[in-house]
């Protein structure tokens, strides 16, 4: 009799069949064929439970009943696997599902979950967030299309120290402490990084954050869409910007300079882990200038500022500022530079602005032709665009005084054609200095007059008008003359084609050129309009008009020439007044004046060729005529263009907030220092999710007056409850620790 065979199967498996078993251990599921294991998974592996089973009973190894019977599943999901392996193989299980997608989970949908997520909310609080049904985000989660941090812990508020210690032990890079952020965006899985802020305690220039509404305000985030390409990856172009901004206001000049800032603490500004570092930041600011951006967002945010102050349009200051060039990748054409006095390479930019000094827009001219010139064919076309709440033709004809608006500038645009053309052909009024006053008015002519300038202050001014007469007979004109006196006699004369405005409001806009000189003196200062933002030059359209450095020579030359006449017609007339009585000295006399009249003669005759060949030779010729040796190039505008958009932006919304603190400030000349050392400030950042708030909490200031200053900024602030983008929070800001409100609910 044959003896029986016992089964060698695992201790404590489960028979499938006469060879097959399995075993549940440490959370795995453990097939063995005899006493061997072929095949593990997680229990939680649903799709590779179903594709292995399947293919066991398509390979003949078991039957549907087997699997029914030891794990418990319907004989209807064995069949819908059996067909799924044969339809597919093993590749079925694990393909994405096909469906209508991007109903309700957008992409838009997927990066605020994360971020409500990562600021600590459950899957109910976001799905009631969202306004989304709880079941659809728990498919989307368990679907991989919504990704849900595990084991998340709501921060605490971290020191300086734990930051600092923090940032330095990151594998990835330092302050990289959203390793999985980044990678996703690598791989194209996230947008961009989610703006997430992080309880923090002093951050450096956490005091910035003061200013974002104003920022906001006047224009940052304005017109983006329509200008500026999308910028794939972990920063988008509002993180760019808004950085942009933050190293204006932080006085942090150049993208250089950010390689000496922490950029652990500067990315806790922006609700980041940190900020791009250089190289990485090149790259975007090279996307963000394509295709003349930063040009159409400039041109579309000077329109807003005009029609959001439309009285201050009415007015405006335009003036030259050149940007000395000390490179060496191009020679650009030599010009006067007057707070140096010197002539020097550089590029000259006109600049529009208020009377208060803000500045609307700025024309670069890298081959200038004067201010005239600018004036007519960029600067007058663009304010007749631009300029709201322009007269109407009908009242122009009824009104004969009636003006558009009024341009002031120094006497590098004195021109009475120029005025005359203004005048005649757009109704444009026109106030400048006299260049040729002419003799002095009688002092009892001028009257003490009370005028008010446009910061408040009231100034005490003597002042007179007379109608006069400038120009030659054909191309003069009729102007009002109002002049001014002063305590030590001297008269400062303006002349104004504005007919309907009083004297007084003659004396307000030329006297009021002080704040545009002032602008670009605090441009240069802080905010580095002269500094360099990008290395490179291209070539000039052959059709551009350039000075002939031929005409230069000659002009030079002649200049020379005269000079030298000048100094030998003076000495010869210091002979002619010493002439000599000593009989012994009269022969040496007489033989060095004639010396000299022959030269002056020489002289002369040389001047009167220079003066024929400059007749002939043509001052201005195309850039494609000029010589191989004398071409030069021009600097790439592009980036600079963004970085002086940024900084008008910037300025602007500094003048804003130091126009509020001025209110309680009895020094108001403290005001823009005081707001300024706030930017530089540290602050501690405490997001407060449960009210949706984003506190910003400043640190006392040594004087208890700038406390009361801050104090009444910071109530303007918190009434406008601006909502910081890519959040639901709103800032609220406060002078010391804040008193939080207790959670909603």
């Amino acid at each position: 009799m044959p003896q029986a065979i016992l089964p060698l199967i695992p201790d404590g498996a489960t028979l499938i069949t006469d060879k097959l078993s399995v075993v549940k251990k440490d959370g795995r599921w453990i097939y063995f064929h005899g006493c061997d294991p072929v095949f593990s998974h997680g229990e939680d592996e649903i799709e590779t439970f179903r594709m292995f089973t399947a293919q066991l009973i398509c390979h003949g190894a078991c039957r549907n009943r087997d699997i029914v019977k030891v794990f418990g599943v319907s004989s209807r999901s064995v069949i819908r696997s059996i067909k799924k392996y044969r339809q597919g193989g093993h590749h079925a299980f694990y393909a994405k599902r096909k469906g209508r997608g991007g109903t309700i989970i957008t992409e838009e949908v997927k990066e605020k979950a994360h971020v409500l997520f990562l600021q600590g909310m459950t899957r109910q609080e976001v799905a009631d967030e969202l306004d989304i049904p709880n079941d659809t985000l728990r498919k989307a989660i368990n679907d991989g299309r919504v990704i849900e941090p595990k084991n998340f812990v709501k921060p605490v508020a971290s020191d300086k120290s734990t930051r600092s210690k923090e940032d330095a032990a990151m594998e990835m890079g330092t302050a990289c402490t959203r390793p999985g952020e980044r990678v996703l965006s690598a791989l194209g899985l996230l947008q961009s990084a989610p703006i997430c802020f992080e309880p923090c305690r002093d951050v450096t220039f956490g005091g910035v954050l003061c200013s974002f509404p104003a920022l906001a305000c006047n224009g940052l985030f304005s017109h983006i869409e329509e200008c500026f390409k999308d910028i794939k990856g972990y920063y988008t172009t509002i993180h760019i910007l808004v950085l942009l901004a933050y190293m204006a206001l932080c006085r942090i000049k150049t993208v250089e300079q950010l390689r000496y800032q922490p950029p652990g603490e500067f990315g806790k500004l922006l609700g980041l882990d940190r900020i791009p570092e250089v190289r990485c930041l090149r790259n975007k600011l090279k996307v963000l200038v394509q295709d003349d951006a930063p040009e159409k967002w400039a041109a579309l945010l000077s329109q807003d500022w005009m029609e959001q102050y439309p009285g201050l349009a009415g007015t405006l200051y335009i003036d030259g500022h050149v940007r000395v060039y000390h490179g060496s990748l191009t020679k650009l054409p030599r010009r006067y530079v007057s707070r140096q006095r010197l002539c020097l390479r550089g590029i000259t930019d006109y600049w529009v602005n208020d009377i208060h000094g803000q500045p609307f827009f700025f024309v670069e001219r890298q081959v200038d032709s004067g201010l005239l010139e600018a004036l007519r064919t960029d600067i007058v076309p663009r304010l007749l665009k631009d300029i709201p709440n322009q007269p109407i033709d009908q009242q122009l004809k009824a009104n004969p005084y009636f003006h558009r608006f009024v341009l002031v500038f120094d006497r590098e645009g004195y021109s009475p054609a120029f005025f005359k053309q203004m005048w005649e052909k757009y109704r444009i009024a026109c106030i400048s200095y006299h260049k040729f006053p002419g003799d002095s008015w009688p002092q009892e002519w001028f009257k003490t007059r009370e005028v008010s300038m446009p910061n408040g202050e009231l100034v005490t001014m003597k002042l007179a008008e007379m109608g006069s007469w400038i120009g030659d007979a054909k191309k003069g004109l009729w102007v009002r003359e109002v002049r001014k006196l002063t305590d030590s006699g001297h008269q400062t004369s303006l002349i104004s084609t504005a007919y309907k405005l009083s004297l007084q409001q003659d004396a307000i806009r030329i006297f009021s050129r002080w704040c545009q000189e002032n602008f670009f003196g605090y441009m240069m200062q802080h905010f580095g309009i002269d500094i360099l933002s990008e290395y490179g030059s291209e070539g000039f359209p052959v059709t551009s008009s350039v000075v002939n450095p031929a005409w230069s020579r000659l002009e030079q030359r002649r200049r020379s020439l005269q000079g030298k006449l000048n100094t030998k017609e003076r000495d010869f007339g210091r002979l002619t007044l010493e002439q000599e009585s000593d009989s012994r000295k009269v022969e040496q006399w007489q033989k060095r004046k004639s010396e000299l009249y022959e030269e002056i003669q020489g002289v002369e005759h040389d001047i009167s060729n220079t003066k024929t060949q400059l007749k002939q030779t043509p001052k201005r010729i195309q850039w494609g005529e000029l010589p191989e040796q004398e071409r030069f190039n021009r600097l790439l505008p592009s980036r600079h263009r963004l970085f002086d958009t940024i900084r008008m932006i910037t300025y602007r919304a500094e003048t804003a907030m130091t126009m509020i603190v001025r209110e309680v400030m009895s020094r108001q000349d403290d005001a823009r220092s005081l707001i300024r050392d706030m930017f530089l400030s540290e602050a501690d950042i405490l997001p407060d999710t449960d009210n949706k708030t984003l506190n910003v909490c400043l640190h006392y200031t040594a004087e208890s007056r700038h406390n009361r200053a801050i104090e009444h900024l910071v109530q303007h602030l918190n009434d406008v409850a601006y909502k910081y983008p890519g959040t639901e929070l709103i800032l609220r800001f406060s002078l010391g620790v804040p008193e939080l409100p207790a959670p909603v609910g």
